[in-house]
């Protein structure tokens, strides 16, 4: 991958990332076998240098996530979110102390979280 985006998907994991941080695989065939991803290898979202966003599995040339006309990014942002609000369940599940009752949890932890919009 020539350059670093804000996001970062690469379709041989199905994976989705966000800025430096986590990376989470998203199993949906249905979704990643679109034919308008056929050809991509990887996407820079939000990459310093814009015609270097899109790169193709191929010989075409990079481009620019709006010429490769692939529809809304927002559709990757919205699997990362649900993704991440899913880890973040997970772990507010997992924290757990002995005793300690679901009062005292969130009290502790704080609700335990219903959405995440990045």
């Amino acid at each position: 991958m020539a350059s670093k985006g804000n996001w970062t998907v690469v379709f041989e994991d199905k994976g989705i990332q966000k800025g430096t941080g986590k990376q989470y695989v998203i199993n949906d065939d249905t979704f990643w076998n679109q034919s308008k991803f056929s050809n991509i290898w990887a996407i820079q979202y939000g990459a310093a240098n814009p015609s270097d966003e899109v790169e193709y599995r191929d010989e075409t040339p990079h481009s620019s996530y709006a010429d490769a006309n692939l529809g809304d990014f927002q559709e990757f942002i919205n699997r990362w979110d649900s993704a991440h609000l899913a880890y973040l369940q997970s772990e507010w599940d997992n924290d757990n102390v002995d005793g300690e009752t679901e009062a005292e949890k969130i009290a502790r932890l704080g609700a335990r979280p219903t959405s995440y919009s990045s």
